[in-house]
């Protein structure tokens, strides 16, 4: 009797099957192998010993992990794509598509038309290590995750493309108190859109839907939003018996023509005598520290700068409070009238950070009460607005002030700040003891707390007891500076090549570091006086490989990650109230706080809202893009050209047309040219009809034809707009592919963007219903009117027979017209903002960008949060053109970027003004014209700013930049 061994080695588990002859399974496992993987197929092994130690097994590897040990020991391997079909094509008749989810891969395979796979490939956002992140933000488990997912009210919008973008969106929602339960829905629904989106790549997902791998079979909510979101029936969502370990059984079933055959001694020998030894190829790094005497110097050194701490038993008097709500933390102080240290508290706030506050609060207040005295109360960080309201507290800062006023207790002269912390790295320059430039990771935290923890866990370790195995590492491993999931296969890797935990440890710590100082600061020489703070620079290891990769020496304090809340209790003793508004012990004891999700419907944006309710009615509302739902019905009214030009082009939808209808999107550089288009049209007699206005709704509508997630979110946008144009049953749609922009005159050469430019082929050939519609999408450069009449003549007879060359011809002059009109129109205000900013005195901000950025969804209402700042916000077209000052040094060849050159020289040119850039993530040129941006203003001694947007839709990073500018400014 042969039985077959199918063995799974995926990324982070290890599944084993036996099938009997009759093809029935009579064993099977699902275990986390913490890369132990050899290891783990081992002790599985030892497991089914009674089971298999008397009969004859075949056996076959399959798995992203299971290659290695299938070559070095000679087994054979099954590619798993491969294992997956034969197991579908054995067990089931007329399977379409197959949703495979693991712990860091995912799949998606077609099985009618062709057979043709889509996997994940540098990114584990719709993964199980995508829930296991998740749910440990929120201190759950993933059990307790799905089971929070049934009773969901509200979908939050989270993005799904990256878990690291998921995150901050999830963060501050768990900081401004939204219900877990509609969270963990939401990370389901990201989840799913991730395959949709990032997996389909355009191809549909419909018919009989497999669903296979540990998350989608152990989490029911997941599956429940997959069938919800692709509509399907219960017939066509399938979830086999079994379909945790569906891909062992392909190999097992692969394994039934092998020839080689084991005994159960012969196959545990053939994988216990293929030992790793270490290889001469793995890369090597500088040990952290030569020996113990060098690790006893660091400490010492970095034990001196100190902040007294008293004995809060002994302690009677006046005291201040600070409190730094951070993004996974709660940071918590009481200080005296010298600024020593009566209390402290640090913990993970476990996505609640009120529970934690008011906790803390009731402890002080009961064990100290009769003692102290708060005399001031302060709080920063993330949850700034809903503690200060929750509890009344006197004061909120942004944080990076107060992580300026702590460093500067301990260095007057500080003209470094890198702090470090579990999801944010924030960077402040100092000059002249005003903060000169702030840099914030913006997408990616591998250089953050969060990545060296999500490594200890995966290895079975604590985040302490792993840093410190790689303080005496003698051959640390150089595993780059690499996102997350990259560096999961370096570590394999290093690991498979003979690197110890050890080796493994100390590298990457050194990885960290190379992240934080390569790819988020991005200069390796950052002051003379380097003060580092937060969470993740209280790891040793982190902070030794930091000075070596610097070269230098820095400042660590013994509250390097308590400095927010030091710097809050500091801000708050410094305004010397005669009383602190902060809650009583009385009314805290009374305390209650709930929270509701709710949709606003004050006006199209349509914000998801959370409501938070505390005791004495007070109410703290989150999620809003604007006053409104604050019961500030008389919105801003200082002059905002996103507004303005907003409004502006939706007034070219009322056109009117006697002949015909045509439809066109509201995307790309149809922002920049739709009043000469509408003109054309209306001129022609033919009525314009506009794609609906973009939403995350309209999104998701358009992403299962997205071809590729590496184009910018605007671009994606696009798909959607062109479903509700078809949505409206609009026959003709005009989208034409436009190589070059106007030419202003202000630049090398007048194109637009690859993307934008041929952005309609793309729809051409991924929009299978357009075959339908009449898609109209000449090549045209409005510069040459005769190109242009000639093209547009050829594209519209055949659909608007009536349509004569030589009324194009005087269409174009007039929608040339409307085009200066409109032009013209936006400077006429700019001037008019400019003037109003100088009669009071306000700053002024030019938030400059790509046309299509004034699109709400787009901009996620960033325009609005300088506005309640009291900024009058000016776009890049609504200042005057200077062509005299526009050298760079740079090939200057795209107009919607030489706007931005011509911003930035206005910008040094005219006081009490900056520059801001909005960047959408994806966008190639963007990373060249940063730079040149920065250059301009910084050599002229001005602040440059940038903010990256996606379809993240959560501003917390930003508000934090943002306040951090006016600030520096101010102070400056």
């Amino acid at each position: 009797m042969v039985y077959r061994l199918g063995i799974d080695a995926g990324s982070t588990t290890v599944k084993l099957v036996i099938l009997n002859e009759e093809d029935k399974v009579i064993y099977k496992s699902y275990r986390r192998h913490l890369t132990k993987v050899r290891e783990t197929i081992l002790e599985e092994l030892e497991n089914v010993k009674d089971i298999i130690k008397d009969k004859e097994i075949k056996v076959a590897i399959t798995g992203s992990s299971g290659y290695g040990v299938a070559n070095d020991s000679n087994i054979a391997f099954v590619q798993e794509v491969f294992a997956t079909t034969i197991a579908v094509k054995k067990k089931f008749k007329e399977i379409d598509v197959v949703i495979e989810l693991g712990g860091e891969d995912a799949k998606i395979i077609f099985l009618t038309n062709g057979l043709e796979e889509r996997m994940n490939s540098s990114c584990a956002g719709g993964t199980g290590a995508f829930i296991d992140q998740m749910a440990n933000l929120m201190g759950i488990t993933v059990e307790e995750l799905d089971k929070l997912s049934e009773n969901y009210k509200c979908i939050y919008p989270i993005a799904s493309r990256c878990g690291v973008f998921a995150k901050t969106d999830i963060q501050p929602l768990l900081n401004q108190g939204a219900r877990k339960e509609d969270i963990a829905a939401s990370v389901y629904d990201a989840i799913v859109n991730q395959t949709i989106g990032g997996l389909a790549q355009g191809r549909e997902i419909k018919g009989k839907i497999l669903f296979l791998g540990g998350p989608l079979t152990f989490s029911k909510g997941l599956r429940d939003r997959f069938i919800l979101n692709l509509n399907l029936s219960n017939e066509n969502a399938i979830l086999p018996e079994d379909a945790e370990v569906f891909v062992a059984i392909g190999a097992a079933y692969y394994c039934g023509n092998e020839k080689k055959v084991y005994s159960y001694d012969s196959l545990r020998e053939t994988l216990l005598n293929k030992e790793v030894k270490i290889k001469n190829n793995i890369n090597l790094v500088q040990p952290l520290f030569k020996d113990e005497e060098e690790y006893r110097e660091f400490l010492e050194r970095h034990g001196k700068a100190r902040v007294n701490e008293l004995d809060i038993n002994e302690f009677r008097g006046d005291v201040y409070l600070g409190i730094d709500a951070g993004s996974t933390t709660t940071k918590l102080l009481l200080i005296d009238d010298d600024a020593n240290i009566v209390y402290k508290y640090y913990a993970h706030n476990k996505g609640n950070p009120v529970d934690v506050v008011r906790e803390q609060l009731s402890y002080i207040y009961e064990n100290y009460g009769a003692k102290i005295k708060i005399r001031g109360s302060s709080v920063t960080g993330y949850g700034e607005e809903l503690i200060k309201q929750g509890f009344n507290l006197d004061f909120g800062i942004v944080e990076t002030l107060a992580h300026y006023i702590a460093a500067s207790k301990f260095n007057k002269d500080v003209d470094y700040i890198l702090d470090i912390g579990g999801q944010d790295i924030k960077c402040f320059e100092i000059e002249k003891g005003a903060i000169k430039s702030i840099v914030l990771n913006e997408a990616c935290s591998s250089g953050c707390g969060s990545f060296i923890e999500s490594f200890a866990h995966s290895l079975g370790y604590d985040v302490e007891s792993f840093s410190n195995l790689g303080l005496f590492s003698k051959h640390p491993a150089d595993l780059g500076s690499r996102c997350t999931v990259f560096m999961n296969s370096s570590v394999k890797q290093a690991q498979k090549d003979g690197a110890t935990i050890e080796d493994i440890s100390a590298g990457l710590s050194i990885s960290v570091v190379k992240n934080a100082l390569y790819k988020v600061i991005r200069k390796k020489n950052l002051g003379n006086n380097i003060l580092v703070q937060g969470g993740t620079l209280c790891n040793n290891a982190i902070l030794r490989s930091l000075e070596l990769e610097l070269g230098q020496k820095v400042i660590r304090t013994n509250i390097s990650g308590l400095m927010g809340a030091y710097g809050a209790a500091l801000y708050a003793k410094e305004k010397k109230l005669d009383k602190s508004s902060i809650i009583t012990n009385e009314e805290l004891r009374n305390f209650v706080h709930s929270s509701k999700a709710a949709k606003c419907g004050l006006c199209t944006n349509h914000c998801n809202l959370t409501i938070n309710t505390f005791t004495g009615k007070r109410r703290y509302i989150s999620g809003n893009n604007c006053s409104r739902p604050l019961g500030k019905e008389k919105l801003n009214e200082l002059p905002n050209l996103y507004d303005y030009k907003f409004n502006k082009l939706l007034s070219y939808s009322n056109n009117d047309g006697r002949k015909g209808t045509i439809g066109i999107p509201m995307v790309l550089n149809m922002y920049e040219n739709l009043p000469f288009f509408v003109r054309l049209f209306n001129e022609l007699g033919i009525k314009v009809i506009l794609s609906d206005l973009s939403s995350k709704k309209l999104y998701l509508s358009g992403q299962h034809t997205i071809p590729s997630d590496t184009a910018c979110y605007p671009a994606k946008l696009t798909h959607g707009h062109i479903e509700s144009l078809m949505n409206k049953d609009v026959k003709n749609i005009f989208y034409p592919a436009m190589s070059y922009n106007f030419d202003e005159g202000i630049s090398d050469d007048n194109y637009n963007c690859p993307v934008v430019a041929y952005y309609p082929e793309v729809i051409k050939n991924n929009v299978s219903r357009i075959k339908s519609y009449n898609f109209i999408s000449p090549y045209l450069d409005l510069n040459s009117k005769k190109s242009t009449v000639e093209n547009l003549y050829k594209s519209l007879k055949d659909n608007f027979e009536w349509i004569k060359k030589r009324d194009i011809s005087k269409a174009y002059d007039m929608a040339i017209e409307e085009y200066k009109k409109y032009k013209q129109d936006i400077l006429k205000k700019g001037r008019e903002a400019v003037e109003y900013a100088k009669a009071k005195g306000l700053l002024t901000v030019i938030l400059a960008g790509r046309p299509y950025h004034i699109d709400k969804e787009i901009n996620h209402g960033i325009y609005k949060l300088f506005s309640s700042l009291d900024i009058v916000v000016l776009t890049e077209d609504s200042i005057p053109i200077d062509k005299e000052n526009l050298k760079v040094q740079i090939l200057n060849q795209w107009t919607y970027q030489a706007r931005l050159f011509n911003a930035a020289n206005y910008v040094v040119n005219h006081d009490n003004t900056e520059l801001v850039q909005l960047v959408s993530f994806g966008c190639g040129t963007d990373a060249i014209i940063a730079d040149e941006l920065k250059g301009i203003l910084q050599k002229n001694g001005r602040l440059y700013t940038q903010i990256k947007i996606d379809e993240t839709s959560n501003l917390g990073a930003s508000k934090i930049r943002i306040r951090s500018m006016v600030e520096a400014i101010r102070n400056r």
